[in-house]
C-alpha cells in the first residue's frame, strides 16, 4: 500500500533537512521537498535540491518564484508604502504568502493530504504558513515537526541528525538567524539578543558602513506608472531588476540599516536588524510621488489603511478578505501616481530632492507668494469662522467648566 504524501517547505537548512527524516520515521510520510527562489542570497539551489533527495525525499522541487513575488506581492507593498510599526518595509511577511501558494499547487499536483514548516513555536512564520495554507485549501492537513520533536537545542538536532544519517553542518554556524530575500535582509540572534549591544559590522552584507561610503552625494531618479516603479535614470526596467537595481545604489552610499524592538504576533518583544536598501529608497520615492498626485483626504485615509494593511499582512493575513479589500481601494488610488522622484544620496542618507508629474495637484499659482499668487486671501475670513464655529460655540457655553 503506497504510503501518504508531505509537502514539506524546505530550506536545506539543518531543521528542514531532520524534517525530512523525521516525516519518513515518525509519521511513515513520503516527503516532497519544495524550496523557493525569492531572491535570497543562499547556497546553489540546485545542491539544495540534491541533499533533499539523498535523505530521503521522493521528490525535491525548486521553484523560481522571483518574478512572481515581485510582480503579484512586492508591487503591492509598494502601493501601500508597507511598513510595519511605521519602522520597517515588510520583509518575511511578503514571501510566505508566495511561497505558501507553491506548497498548495504542489500539495494538488501530487495528491498529498499534509504539508509540513520547519517553523518554531516562538515565531511569525509558523502563523504565516498555516493560515495562508489553510486560506488556500482548509482540507490540507498541517504538520510542525519542530513544535512537536523533543530536540530542545542544535546540538541535540546535529546529534540526531547524526544518528539518521541526516547531513549535518561542516562549517560554523553563524551566531545570528537570517532571512532574506529580494527585497532584504532580517538579522536577529545572538550577540543581538541584549539590545544595549550596537551591531557590528560582521551581520550587514547588503549595505557598505556610511563610514566609508563614497564622499560625493549620488543622485538617482526613479520613474514611476500607476504607483510602480518602472525606471531608473530613464531606463526602463522590470521590477524585479529595479529592485536589484535600487539595492546596489543604495546598498553603495550606506542606506538601508534599521535596528528596532519588534512587536511580534506572538507576544514577544523582539530586537531585530534589517538591512533593505533598495526597500527603503523606493517606498520613500512612492510616498513622496503619492504627496503630489493624491487628493487631500485620499491621501490622509489611505495613511491610515497602509497601517492596517501592513499589521494584517504582517500577521499572516494576505489571503484573507480584509487584506483583499483593502488592495482593491489602494489600487484604486494607484491611477495618478504617475511621475518622477530624484534622490540624493550621501553617507547613508537619503532624501528626495526631486519632483515632477504630469499628473501632480501642486499648482503654482495657488502656492505661490509672489505676484502670480491666484489664491483668494478674502475667502479665508469665513472659512476660518465656519471651520472654528463649533470650538468658538463650546467656549462661549462651557469654557466655565
Amino acid at each position: 500500500m503506497a504510503k501518504e504524501k508531505v509537502i514539506l517547505a524546505y530550506s536545506g537548512g539543518l531543521d528542514t533537512s531532520v524534517c525530512i527524516k523525521w516525516l519518513m520515521e515518525s509519521k511513515d510520510l513520503d516527503v516532497i521537498c519544495v524550496a523557493g527562489d525569492v531572491g535570497q542570497d543562499a547556497a546553489n539551489l540546485e545542491e539544495v535540491r540534491q541533499k533533499a533527495l539523498k535523505i530521503g525525499a521522493i521528490e525535491s522541487i525548486v521553484a523560481d518564484m522571483r518574478e512572481e513575488f515581485c510582480d503579484d506581492f512586492l508591487d503591492k507593498a509598494i502601493y501601500a508604502n508597507a511598513l510595519y510599526e511605521n519602522k520597517y518595509p515588510l520583509l518575511s511577511a511578503l514571501s510566505r504568502p508566495v511561497i505558501v501558494k507553491h506548497l498548495v499547487d504542489a500539495a494538488h499536483k501530487y495528491g498529498a493530504h499534509y504539508i509540513a514548516h520547519g517553523c518554531t513555536g516562538k515565531g511569525n512564520d509558523q502563523v504565516r504558513f498555516e493560515v495562508g495554507i489553510r486560506a488556500l485549501d482548509p482540507s490540507l492537513e498541517i504538520i510542525a515537526p519542530v513544535r512537536e520533536w523533543d530536540l530542545k537545542t542544535r546540538n541535540e538536532e546535529m546529534d540526531w541528525a547524526a544518528a539518521h544519517g541526516v547531513p549535518v553542518p561542516t562549517t560554523k554556524k553563524s551566531p545570528y538567524s537570517i532571512d532574506d530575500n529580494l527585497w532584504g535582509r532580517a538579522i536577529e540572534c545572538g550577540y543581538l539578543e541584549d539590545p544595549w549591544n550596537e551591531p557590528q559590522e560582521d551581520i550587514y552584507t547588503m549595505t557598505k558602513s556610511p563610514l566609508d561610503a563614497p564622499d560625493e552625494p549620488e543622485y538617482v531618479e526613479i520613474g514611476f506608472e500607476h504607483g510602480k516603479p518602472v525606471s531608473v535614470n530613464g531606463e526602463k526596467m522590470t521590477l524585479h531588476q529595479l529592485i536589484l537595481k535600487m539595492n546596489e545604489i543604495s546598498g553603495n552610499n550606506g542606506y538601508g540599516r534599521i535596528d528596532m524592538i519588534e512587536n511580534r504576533l506572538v507576544g514577544v518583544k523582539s530586537r531585530e536588524c534589517y538591512e533593505q536598501p533598495g526597500a527603503m529608497a523606493i517606498i520613500l520615492a512612492h510616498k513622496a510621488l503619492e504627496d503630489m498626485c493624491l487628493e487631500r483626504e485620499t491621501l490622509h485615509y489611505k495613511l491610515k489603511m497602509e497601517h492596517d494593511w501592513a499589521t494584517t499582512v504582517y500577521n499572516g493575513l494576505w489571503y484573507s478578505p480584509l487584506k483583499n479589500a483593502m488592495d482593491a481601494f489602494i489600487a484604486y488610488t494607484q491611477q495618478p501616481v504617475n511621475g518622477t522622484i530624484r534622490l540624493r544620496f550621501y553617507k547613508g542618507n537619503c532624501d528626495v530632492v526631486g519632483r515632477k508629474s504630469d499628473d501632480s495637484l501642486y499648482d503654482y499659482s495657488l502656492a505661490t507668494y509672489d505676484a502670480a499668487d491666484s489664491f483668494n486671501h478674502t475667502a479665508s475670513a469665513g472659512f476660518i469662522e465656519l471651520f472654528g464655529l463649533p470650538t468658538k460655540v463650546w467656549a462661549s457655553k462651557r469654557r466655565d467648566k
